[in-house]
């Protein structure tokens, strides 16, 4: 399997040579997925995906986030990023790349004794849809604010174009956030904790272990109470994890007011984030330092894997057009 920019820090500088990508300058997306808030957005993804059992198991299963807690962190950090932030067969390569290895995270979730699958798109509507909510959330809860009417809108038919990425349709990515509640108190009745899912939680919002570094567990430790303040009281309680009001009221404007001083710095916000996350430290550095791609246009899913279908197909590994049909 070749190596990416996941992999291989050598090739970061081609983050975006071909074109825009698949959002550009202009977008809302770039935006929000470049506001220091994402280090708070992606720990509150997580949490909330522990909710479902196929997420947990699957993760129960792979044991990455206690073997490998920083690197789970930053891995997938960086996936999301390159997805947005890379030019069109950066965002392709990355993502093929990604759901190879997930062509082989598969089995059974011992509620429901159904079996998962790493691809399965509901399971992957699920976690695309809390990933961008949840930076949503944070962009607006630490950052400026909420969006504009016309720029919500923008935000979630770019979610739809990024959803192209994985093997759920775009057609039910939810285009507003009345549309995400909806989405949520329909999804709702299938969520629970199990004592797997708590100890997920647990070591992705107070990270510990031989395998944790003391910047990785204090950092996670400094992130929680920010996580907590964006997630609903329901929730809070259904996890177990909560806090006082007290310190709600007083986290709060300390977050806005730390995280408005990095944003004003785009050395400052990728150098927090490299040291909670370096290959997306990279990533957001290349970002900002990218030069006018060869084609200055935003291309689209379809037309860039028409053009890289055979390419990206013989780099990431997959010997058939079967196989590399599944994994899509």
């Amino acid at each position: 399997m070749a190596a990416n920019i996941l992999t291989d820090p050598g090739l970061m500088p081609e983050l975006r040579r071909v074109d825009h990508g698949f959002f550009g300058p202009d977008s809302v997306a770039w935006r929000v997925w470049t506001h220091p808030s994402i280090l708070i957005g992606l720990q509150r993804a997580v949490a909330v995906q522990f909710l479902n059992p196929f997420f947990t198991a699957a993760h129960d299963d792979a044991q990455a986030i206690y073997k490998y807690p920083g690197h789970f962190y930053d891995m997938t950090l960086g996936f999301l990023l390159s997805g947005i932030l890379g030019d069109s067969r950066t965002a392709l390569q990355t993502s093929d790349f990604i759901m190879r290895i997930h062509t082989r995270a598969t089995g059974i979730e011992p509620i429901s004794g159904r079996r998962y699958h790493a691809n399965n798109p509901e399971t992957q509507l699920f976690t695309h849809i809390d990933g961008w909510q949840s930076m949503l959330k944070c962009y607006e809860v630490f950052g400026p604010g909420p969006l504009s009417p016309a720029d919500d809108h923008r935000f979630w038919n770019e979610c739809a174009t990024a959803a192209e990425l994985f093997t759920c349709k775009p057609d039910d990515i939810p285009r507003s956030r009345d549309g995400v509640r909806e989405y949520y108190a329909t999804l709702r009745p299938q969520l629970c904790v199990t004592e797997a899912a708590l100890s997920g939680m647990r070591q992705l919002l107070a990270t510990s272990g031989p395998n944790s570094t003391a910047k990785l567990a204090a950092f996670s430790r400094f992130a929680t109470p920010a996580t907590l303040i964006t997630l609903p009281s329901w929730m809070r309680r259904l996890i177990g994890f909560d806090q006082p009001a007290a310190v709600d009221r007083a986290y709060l404007p300390f977050m806005r007011g730390l995280l408005g001083t990095l944003n004003k710095s785009k050395r400052a916000t990728r150098t927090t984030v490299r040291l909670a996350a370096p290959i997306s430290g990279r990533i957001l550095r290349q970002h900002w330092a990218a030069g006018t791609p060869r084609r200055a246009e935003v291309a689209t899913v379809a037309e860039a894997r028409k053009l890289y279908r055979q390419e990206l197909r013989d780099e990431n590994g997959f010997s058939s057009d079967t196989e590399y049909t599944a994994a899509h």
